[in-house]
């Protein structure tokens, strides 16, 4: 996971997916804290700790992450906030958070680590807390950055629904995401299946922010994407993201 770590610290701030995915998942982040006051927020599997930025702009957030690696770039970069446990035995008490959050984490752990977080997602809840959970999408659209992910698995809207609720979970929301770059994502990792994954080294490229004005043309892409799905679920896309409700 280092590849992934560095090459995450590299691009989170500028890349277009990365500011698209803060778009989509701010309006959930508004709507699970709202009326709540002084609200306590964790990211649970927190990598380099940005998106505990996102979320401390709505309460006091915290975040975990296994990876020593991630933790020391998190805290190059100023955060603080930021401490070393697993997703499957995580050391703060039932009941003490108003959100939890699991973002792109999931889809790397095997059967019964996925089973554990989500159960510890639920436990860390108090009772009318929520969860927003993030994972790749569709397997159809598996690639060479799924090797560099370590990605386990993929799912759709059947397969997250189930296992949130199998857990206790009430699903409020769900969707898939990058719903704009389905069909050249589609072509994009067609090829590469065909011609074979690539190693984890050459698959860096695939998180690497492109040139300027791409990248700024994608991130307004991204953004109208954002607004759309503030009013329609859509039906196909790269990611899923659910928002879910401990009853």
């Amino acid at each position: 996971m280092e590849r992934l770590l560095r090459a995450t610290a590299k691009a989170e701030s500028r890349h277009f997916w990365f500011r698209g995915f803060r778009a989509f998942v701010t309006p959930l982040l508004r709507d699970a804290t709202a009326g709540r006051p002084d609200p306590l927020l964790l990211d649970c599997g927190c990598g380099t700790g940005a998106n505990v930025e996102l979320l401390g702009t709505f309460g006091r957030a915290y975040g975990f992450d296994l990876a020593e690696l991630g933790l020391r770039l998190g805290r190059e970069a100023g955060r603080r906030r930021l401490a070393r446990a697993s997703v499957t035995a995580v050391p703060f008490p039932t009941g003490s958070f108003d959100l939890v959050s699991s973002f792109d984490v999931l889809y790397a752990l095997d059967a019964r680590d996925e089973r554990e977080a989500i159960a510890e997602m639920y436990r860390l809840l108090k009772p009318g807390g929520f969860a927003i959970v993030n994972v790749a999408a569709m397997t159809a659209l598996r690639g060479d950055h799924s090797v560099l992910s370590h990605e386990v698995r993929r799912y759709n809207r059947d397969d997250l629904r189930r296992r949130l609720e199998a857990a206790g979970f009430s699903v409020v929301r769900l969707t898939y995401t990058n719903a704009t770059l389905f069909l050249p994502l589609v072509a994009a990792r067609t090829l590469q299946r065909r011609r074979g994954l690539g190693r984890e080294a050459g698959a860096e490229r695939e998180i690497a922010v492109p040139p300027a004005p791409i990248n700024a043309a994608m991130s307004v892409v991204m953004w109208a994407e954002s607004l759309w799905l503030r009013a329609f679920n859509a039906p196909f896309g790269s990611s899923l993201l659910c928002l879910a409700k401990k009853p």
